[in-house]
C-alpha cells in the first residue's frame, strides 16, 4: 500500500472516529425515561365513563314497535334500523367515554380532567394490574377543568408531586396517559412556554408543551425528569383533530390547590376584582403615555364590586398587583384568581400619566356566566361632529341601566374615521382622548380638539361590554 492511499485511509478513519464521538456524546446527552416510566407507570389510570341516554327517536316520532309483525317482516325492518335504535321500547342507551388520570394519595384520591367525567352516571377507573374500582366524584371545577375523584383503597401506588412554578422553556417533560383507549402509553417532549391563556380559559396559567397528546390523553400527568407531576395535560390545538405540535397542561399548583378546596369543603373559592379589562396595545400605551405596551387596561367595572369599592378607575393601566408584575393583561385574573376572598391586593396603576397605588379587598367570584351585569340597549337623539358620527345624549333611564354618570350614544356612522375603526349605532362611547364624555356637546368639542397624526383612545360599550380602541386622524 503506497503511503498516499495509507494517509488517505487513516484520514478516513479519523473522521468516522470523530463523527463517531460526537454520535455517543450526543446520544448520551439525550434523557433515558425508562427509570421514571417504571416507578410512575402504576400510579397512572384509565378513566372510562358511562351516561345513560333516551332512545332516539326516528323522524321526531317514536321508535315503531315491532312486536306482533310476522316475524319475517320484523326481522327485515330492524336490519334497516341503525343499531342503537333497536333497543327495545324503554330502554337506554349508554354512552362511554375514555380519559386518564392519577392517584394523588394511598387511600384513593385521583386526579383528572372535569370534562373527562363530566355528566357521568358512572366513573370507572382501571389500575396498572387490570383491575377496576368504581369511582365517587368527590367535586369538580369547570373553570380549571379539574376534577377530584375517590376509589376505596389502602396502600394505593401513588406520585411524587412536583412545583409547576419552577419550570421553564426548554425542559424536558413526559406525559402517560391513553390515548385512543391504549394504557399507559408514554410521550416525551419539551416545554414550549409558561403561563399561556387559552380564549375562555381566565383561571388557568396553562403549561404549554410539545408532547404528543391525543384523545384519552386528557386527565393523565405531565412530568419533569426528576419523575415528579408537574401538570395535568387537559387539551390540545389543532386543526386536523389530532395533535399538531402544541398541547396544554394545567399547572399542578393549580390543580392541587382546587384538589384541596374540593375535598375540604367541595367547591372551589376564587378572587374576583369585577372589571373588564384589555389588552394594552402600542397605540393604547402611547394614548395613555406610557413607555411600552405592558399592563391591563381597565376597560369596566362592576358596581358594587370589589375593584369599584377600592377605587380603581376606568381607564387605570394595571401595572403590577402584590408587586407581581403585569406584562399580559392575562396575567391579571391568574394572580387574582389564586387570591381568597376577603385578601388584600396592593395594584399599581397609570391614571391620567402618573403612577399610583390602589388598595382593595378582593371579592369571591360570582356564579359562572354572572361576572358582570347585562346592560341595556341605549335610545338615540342627535348631534355631530368631525368624526363622521351622529350621537345623542343618554337619557336618566339609560344612564342607569349601564351605570354611567354620563357618555353618548351613536345613532349614525356616515363614511370617515368612524366607520374605518368598526364603530356601529347602537355603541355608547364613554371616554374619548382619556376625558370623560358628559354629553353629546362635550363629545364634540372634544372632537374637534384632537390631535392629528397621534393615537388617540376610545372607549366604548357594545352589548354591555366594555374596551378601548384606538385611532388617529390624518392631516
Amino acid at each position: 500500500m503506497s503511503i498516499l492511499r495509507l494517509k488517505s485511509c487513516l484520514s478516513i478513519f479519523a473522521v468516522v472516529l470523530v463523527l463517531g464521538q460526537a454520535v455517543s456524546a450526543q446520544a448520551a446527552e439525550l434523557p433515558d425515561f425508562t427509570q421514571l416510566v417504571e416507578q410512575a407507570s402504576p400510579a397512572v389510570v384509565n378513566i372510562s365513563t358511562t351516561q345513560k341516554l333516551p332512545d332516539r327517536k326516528v323522524s321526531n316520532q317514536d321508535i315503531p314497535d315491532l312486536e306482533g309483525l310476522p316475524p319475517a317482516l320484523r326481522e327485515f325492518l330492524e336490519r334497516g334500523m341503525p343499531p342503537q335504535k333497536r333497543s327495545p321500547r324503554g330502554r337506554q342507551r349508554e354512552a362511554q367515554s375514555l380519559g386518564s388520570g392519577f392517584i394523588i394519595s394511598p387511600d384513593g384520591y385521583i386526579l383528572t380532567n372535569n370534562h373527562v367525567i363530566a355528566d357521568a352516571d358512572e366513573i370507572i377507573v382501571r389500575l396498572a394490574d387490570r383491575s377496576e374500582l368504581k369511582a365517587k366524584l368527590v367535586g369538580t371545577d369547570p373553570r380549571s377543568d379539574v376534577a377530584l375523584l375517590k376509589v376505596e383503597g389502602k396502600g394505593l401506588p401513588v406520585l411524587k408531586l412536583g412545583k409547576s412554578q419552577d419550570l421553564k422553556a426548554g425542559q424536558w417533560v413526559v406525559a402517560i396517559g391513553s390515548p385512543f383507549g391504549f394504557d399507559h402509553t408514554v410521550t416525551q417532549g419539551i416545554v414550549s412556554a409558561i403561563g399561556r391563556s387559552l380564549p375562555n380559559e381566565n383561571y388557568v396559567p396553562f403549561i404549554q408543551t410539545d408532547v404528543p397528546i391525543n384523545p384519552g390523553n386528557s386527565g393523565g400527568p405531565l412530568f419533569n425528569l426528576a419523575g415528579e407531576v408537574v401538570g395535568i395535560n387537559s387539551q390540545i390545538y389543532t386543526r386536523s383533530g389530532g395533535f399538531m405540535g402544541v398541547s396544554f397542561a394545567i399547572p399542578i399548583d393549580v390543580a392541587m390547590d382546587v384538589s384541596n378546596q374540593l375535598k375540604s369543603g367541595g367547591k372551589v373559592s376564587r378572587g374576583w376584582l369585577g372589571v373588564v379589562i384589555q389588552e394594552v396595545s402600542k397605540d393604547l400605551a402611547e394614548s395613555f403615555g406610557l413607555e411600552k405596551p405592558a399592563g391591563a387596561l381597565v376597560a369596566q367595572i362592576q358596581d358594587g364590586g370589589p375593584a369599584a369599592k377600592g377605587g380603581l378607575q376606568v381607564g387605570d393601566v394595571i401595572l403590577s398587583m402584590n408587586g407581581q408584575p403585569i406584562i399580559m393583561s392575562a396575567d391579571l385574573p391568574h394572580l387574582v384568581g389564586a387570591l381568597k376572598a376577603g385578601e388584600k391586593a396592593k395594584l399599581e396603576v397609570i391614571r391620567d400619566g402618573k403612577r399610583k397605588n390602589v388598595d382593595l379587598t378582593v371579592g369571591a367570584i360570582p356564579e359562572e356566566g354572572k361576572e358582570l351585569d347585562a346592560l341595556a340597549k341605549p335610545g338615540v337623539e342627535r348631534s355631530s361632529n368631525r368624526l363622521g358620527v351622529s350621537v345623542a345624549d343618554l337619557s336618566d333611564e339609560q344612564k342607569k341601566a349601564f351605570d354611567l354618570k354620563g357618555g353618548v350614544v351613536i345613532k349614525d356612522v356616515q363614511e370617515g374615521p368612524a366607520a374605518l375603526i368598526g364603530l356601529q349605532s347602537g355603541d355608547v362611547i364613554t371616554h374619548l382622548n382619556n376625558q370623560a364624555i358628559g354629553s353629546a356637546k362635550e363629545f364634540t368639542e372634544i372632537a374637534q380638539a384632537l390631535p392629528k397624526n397621534r393615537s388617540v383612545s376610545m372607549r366604548v360599550l357594545r352589548q354591555g361590554r366594555a374596551s378601548f380602541i384606538t385611532f388617529k386622524l390624518a392631516e
